[in-house]
């Protein structure tokens, strides 16, 4: 699958960092971009949830008893007067 992105209305600088960039390490401005994203694509989804950082400095392994976890249920809201039609 093949997919084309056009960059419009790209400021001069940025343009000529990109090609700069690319000539540096030898590839093409595509191919400059297409890992700059893919870098950031993996950098975000390897970045640690609030929920996974709090569990690694507490919790009862490291002396911090939790409540235990609520569960908050649904109940639907009974809008009659308890009268039937």
């Amino acid at each position: 699958m093949s997919a084309t992105i056009t960059v419009r209305n790209m400021d001069d600088g940025d343009k000529a960092w990109v090609r700069r960039e690319a000539q540096r390490i030898g590839v093409s401005m595509e191919e400059f971009v297409r890992r700059l994203i893919h870098e950031k694509r993996e950098k975000d989804e390897s970045r640690s949830k609030p929920s996974e950082i709090f569990k690694r400095y507490f919790g009862p392994e490291y002396g911090v008893e939790l409540p235990p976890r609520a569960r908050y249920g649904y109940r639907p809201l009974d809008l009659s007067d308890g009268e039937e039609a």
